[in-house]
Protein backbone atom coordinates (compact mmCIF):
# COMPACT_ATOMS: atom_id res chain seq x y z
CA UNK A 1 0.00 0.00 0.00
CA UNK A 2 1.43 3.62 -0.69
CA UNK A 3 1.12 6.30 1.44
CA UNK A 4 -1.70 8.31 0.31
CA UNK A 5 -5.50 7.93 1.32
CA UNK A 6 -9.22 10.06 1.33
CA UNK A 7 -10.76 10.95 4.66
CA UNK A 8 -13.40 13.49 3.56
CA UNK A 9 -16.37 12.90 4.76
CA UNK A 10 -17.68 14.20 8.47
CA UNK A 11 -16.88 11.62 11.55
CA UNK A 12 -20.79 11.09 11.73
CA UNK A 13 -20.44 9.87 7.98
CA UNK A 14 -17.63 7.37 9.49
CA UNK A 15 -19.81 6.59 12.60
CA UNK A 16 -22.68 5.41 10.48
CA UNK A 17 -21.06 3.41 8.89
CA UNK A 18 -19.71 1.45 11.38
CA UNK A 19 -23.03 1.61 12.84
CA UNK A 20 -22.17 1.64 16.60
CA UNK A 21 -24.62 2.04 18.94
CA UNK A 22 -22.01 3.54 21.11
CA UNK A 23 -22.10 7.23 22.70
CA UNK A 24 -19.23 8.97 21.02
CA UNK A 25 -16.65 11.38 22.43
CA UNK A 26 -15.74 13.26 19.37
CA UNK A 27 -12.61 15.20 19.55
CA UNK A 28 -12.19 16.18 16.04
CA UNK A 29 -14.85 18.42 15.04
CA UNK A 30 -18.44 18.56 13.11
CA UNK A 31 -17.50 19.57 9.92
CA UNK A 32 -16.00 17.55 6.70
CA UNK A 33 -12.74 16.86 6.91
CA UNK A 34 -12.06 17.51 3.41
CA UNK A 35 -8.22 15.48 3.10
CA UNK A 36 -8.30 14.42 -0.55
CA UNK A 37 -5.03 14.29 -0.73
CA UNK A 38 -3.92 12.96 2.86
CA UNK A 39 -0.06 12.21 3.30
CA UNK A 40 1.73 10.45 6.17
CA UNK A 41 2.59 12.76 9.18
CA UNK A 42 -0.67 14.22 8.48
CA UNK A 43 -3.62 14.06 11.30
CA UNK A 44 -6.19 12.01 10.56
CA UNK A 45 -9.65 11.06 12.51
CA UNK A 46 -9.12 7.56 14.56
CA UNK A 47 -11.44 5.40 16.00
CA UNK A 48 -10.58 3.61 19.55
CA UNK A 49 -13.22 2.25 21.63
CA UNK A 50 -13.02 2.54 25.76
CA UNK A 51 -15.72 0.58 27.65
CA UNK A 52 -19.10 1.55 26.52
CA UNK A 53 -17.56 4.66 24.44
CA UNK A 54 -16.53 5.41 20.75
CA UNK A 55 -13.73 7.70 20.74
CA UNK A 56 -12.72 9.98 17.70
CA UNK A 57 -9.72 11.50 17.52
CA UNK A 58 -6.91 13.24 15.17
CA UNK A 59 -3.31 11.20 15.03
CA UNK A 60 -0.57 11.48 13.47
CA UNK A 61 -0.21 8.83 10.72
CA UNK A 62 3.17 6.73 11.41
CA UNK A 63 4.13 5.68 14.85
CA UNK A 64 7.72 4.18 15.82
CA UNK A 65 8.63 3.05 19.45
CA UNK A 66 10.93 5.30 21.55
CA UNK A 67 13.74 2.84 20.94
CA UNK A 68 13.61 3.24 16.92
CA UNK A 69 14.52 6.52 16.94
CA UNK A 70 17.02 6.08 14.14
CA UNK A 71 14.30 4.91 11.80
CA UNK A 72 11.66 6.61 9.68
CA UNK A 73 8.27 6.00 11.59
CA UNK A 74 6.20 3.35 9.40
CA UNK A 75 2.55 4.32 8.16
CA UNK A 76 1.89 0.15 7.49
CA UNK A 77 2.66 -2.75 9.47
CA UNK A 78 2.42 -6.48 8.03
CA UNK A 79 -0.45 -8.37 9.03
CA UNK A 80 2.01 -11.57 9.18
CA UNK A 81 4.35 -9.84 11.60
CA UNK A 82 2.77 -7.42 13.68
CA UNK A 83 1.01 -9.62 16.09
CA UNK A 84 4.70 -10.83 17.44
CA UNK A 85 7.49 -8.87 16.38
CA UNK A 86 8.90 -6.77 18.55
CA UNK A 87 8.77 -3.49 16.67
CA UNK A 88 4.94 -3.04 17.65
CA UNK A 89 4.55 -4.98 20.52
CA UNK A 90 3.81 -1.76 22.96
CA UNK A 91 0.53 -1.30 20.41
CA UNK A 92 -0.82 -4.61 19.27
CA UNK A 93 -3.17 -3.70 22.29
CA UNK A 94 -4.61 -0.79 20.97
CA UNK A 95 -6.58 -1.91 18.45
CA UNK A 96 -8.11 1.33 16.11
CA UNK A 97 -9.78 1.80 13.11
CA UNK A 98 -9.74 4.46 10.41
CA UNK A 99 -12.39 5.17 7.92
CA UNK A 100 -11.30 6.66 4.64
CA UNK A 101 -12.81 7.69 1.32
CA UNK A 102 -10.57 5.73 -0.59
CA UNK A 103 -6.61 5.19 -1.45
CA UNK A 104 -4.52 5.77 -4.13
CA UNK A 105 -1.47 3.21 -5.79
CA UNK A 106 0.74 4.39 -8.33
CA UNK A 107 1.80 1.78 -11.06
CA UNK A 108 4.37 1.59 -13.55
CA UNK A 109 2.78 1.27 -17.35
CA UNK A 110 5.80 1.51 -18.83
CA UNK A 111 5.23 5.50 -18.92
CA UNK A 112 8.02 7.86 -17.71
CA UNK A 113 6.27 8.34 -15.03
CA UNK A 114 4.18 5.92 -12.95
CA UNK A 115 0.27 5.95 -13.39
CA UNK A 116 -1.69 6.84 -10.59
CA UNK A 117 -5.25 4.36 -9.59
CA UNK A 118 -8.07 5.55 -7.20
CA UNK A 119 -9.22 2.34 -4.64
CA UNK A 120 -12.33 2.49 -3.44
CA UNK A 121 -15.59 0.49 -2.39
CA UNK A 122 -18.06 -0.28 -5.36
CA UNK A 123 -21.01 1.19 -3.43
CA UNK A 124 -18.93 4.16 -1.93
CA UNK A 125 -19.32 3.51 1.16
CA UNK A 126 -16.48 3.74 3.81
CA UNK A 127 -13.72 1.84 3.98
CA UNK A 128 -12.88 0.86 7.39
CA UNK A 129 -9.18 -0.09 7.75
CA UNK A 130 -8.12 -2.00 10.68
CA UNK A 131 -5.32 -0.04 12.71
CA UNK A 132 -3.47 -0.15 15.60
CA UNK A 133 -1.24 3.10 17.23
CA UNK A 134 -0.76 5.14 20.46
CA UNK A 135 -3.13 7.70 21.08
CA UNK A 136 -5.16 9.48 23.72
CA UNK A 137 -6.82 7.48 26.46
CA UNK A 138 -8.46 7.57 30.11
CA UNK A 139 -5.26 7.14 31.13
CA UNK A 140 -3.14 9.38 29.06
CA UNK A 141 -3.39 12.36 27.26
CA UNK A 142 -2.32 13.44 23.70
CA UNK A 143 1.42 13.74 23.50
CA UNK A 144 4.38 14.02 21.20
CA UNK A 145 4.80 9.90 20.09
CA UNK A 146 0.64 9.61 19.32
CA UNK A 147 0.69 8.28 16.02
CA UNK A 148 -0.98 4.85 14.42
CA UNK A 149 -0.55 2.59 11.35
CA UNK A 150 -2.98 0.75 9.18
CA UNK A 151 -2.52 -3.54 9.03
CA UNK A 152 -1.74 -4.36 5.34
CA UNK A 153 -1.91 -7.84 3.89
CA UNK A 154 -1.04 -9.45 0.53
CA UNK A 155 -3.72 -8.29 -2.43
CA UNK A 156 -5.69 -10.82 -3.84
CA UNK A 157 -7.48 -10.80 -7.28
CA UNK A 158 -7.39 -7.71 -10.05
CA UNK A 159 -5.79 -5.89 -6.98
CA UNK A 160 -2.05 -7.28 -7.61
CA UNK A 161 -1.68 -5.53 -10.92
CA UNK A 162 -2.50 -2.78 -8.53
CA UNK A 163 0.16 -3.52 -5.79
CA UNK A 164 0.77 -5.96 -4.31
CA UNK A 165 -0.09 -4.78 -0.65
CA UNK A 166 -3.54 -3.67 0.18
CA UNK A 167 -4.73 -1.92 3.61
CA UNK A 168 -7.10 -5.00 5.56
CA UNK A 169 -10.31 -4.08 5.71
CA UNK A 170 -13.00 -5.29 7.60
CA UNK A 171 -16.69 -5.20 7.28
CA UNK A 172 -18.96 -3.19 9.65
CA UNK A 173 -19.78 -6.13 12.16
CA UNK A 174 -15.88 -7.25 12.74
CA UNK A 175 -14.69 -3.55 12.81
CA UNK A 176 -16.94 -3.53 15.56
CA UNK A 177 -15.39 -6.88 17.03
CA UNK A 178 -12.02 -5.54 15.89
CA UNK A 179 -12.77 -2.34 18.56
CA UNK A 180 -14.19 -3.79 21.24
CA UNK A 181 -11.83 -4.41 24.11
CA UNK A 182 -12.94 -7.45 25.15
CA UNK A 183 -12.30 -9.20 22.11
CA UNK A 184 -8.85 -11.46 22.76
CA UNK A 185 -5.80 -10.43 20.95
CA UNK A 186 -5.91 -14.39 19.57
CA UNK A 187 -9.14 -13.53 18.17
CA UNK A 188 -7.77 -9.78 16.57
CA UNK A 189 -5.12 -11.69 15.06
CA UNK A 190 -7.36 -14.28 13.11
CA UNK A 191 -9.63 -11.33 11.50
CA UNK A 192 -6.68 -9.73 10.34
CA UNK A 193 -5.08 -12.57 8.71
CA UNK A 194 -8.19 -14.08 7.12
CA UNK A 195 -11.16 -11.98 7.31
CA UNK A 196 -10.39 -8.98 5.04
CA UNK A 197 -12.80 -7.77 2.95
CA UNK A 198 -11.91 -9.20 -0.85
CA UNK A 199 -11.03 -7.56 -3.44
CA UNK A 200 -14.63 -8.23 -5.12
CA UNK A 201 -15.58 -5.44 -3.31
CA UNK A 202 -13.23 -2.75 -4.79
CA UNK A 203 -13.13 -0.57 -8.04
CA UNK A 204 -10.18 0.91 -9.30
CA UNK A 205 -9.68 2.94 -12.36
CA UNK A 206 -6.92 6.00 -13.57
CA UNK A 207 -6.86 9.13 -12.17
CA UNK A 208 -4.77 12.74 -12.82
CA UNK A 209 -0.93 12.60 -12.26
CA UNK A 210 -1.56 15.88 -9.82
CA UNK A 211 -2.33 13.61 -6.99
CA UNK A 212 1.38 13.39 -6.55
CA UNK A 213 1.45 16.43 -5.01
CA UNK A 214 0.43 16.38 -1.67
CA UNK A 215 -0.33 20.35 -1.74
CA UNK A 216 -3.24 19.64 -4.69
CA UNK A 217 -6.44 19.15 -2.68
CA UNK A 218 -10.03 18.83 -4.07
CA UNK A 219 -12.91 16.39 -5.17
CA UNK A 220 -11.57 17.63 -8.98
CA UNK A 221 -8.18 14.75 -7.74
CA UNK A 222 -10.57 11.90 -7.57
CA UNK A 223 -12.44 11.91 -10.99
CA UNK A 224 -11.02 8.89 -13.86
CA UNK A 225 -8.73 10.96 -16.58
CA UNK A 226 -11.22 9.39 -19.42
CA UNK A 227 -14.97 8.41 -18.49
CA UNK A 228 -15.19 5.89 -21.16
CA UNK A 229 -11.75 3.99 -19.68
CA UNK A 230 -13.54 4.07 -16.51
CA UNK A 231 -16.56 2.70 -17.51
CA UNK A 232 -14.39 -0.57 -19.00
CA UNK A 233 -12.68 -0.75 -16.03
CA UNK A 234 -15.88 -0.88 -13.75
CA UNK A 235 -17.02 -3.55 -16.54
CA UNK A 236 -14.04 -5.93 -16.05
CA UNK A 237 -14.01 -5.86 -12.65
CA UNK A 238 -17.86 -6.93 -11.93
CA UNK A 239 -17.93 -10.43 -10.93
Amino acid sequence: MCGRLSQYDGIHDFVAALSMPNALINSTGEQPFRRYNAAPTMQLALFHQEGDYLHADMVRWGWRPHWAKDRAAPINARVEKVAHGPFFRAIWPHRAIIAINNWFEWVDEGESKKQPYLIRHRDRSPILCAAIGQYPHEQQRAGEHDGFVIITADSEGGMVDIHDRRPVVLSPELAREWLDPATPKERAEQMALLQGEPAQKFEWFRIDRAIGNVRNQGPHLMAPIDANQADDLFSAQRP
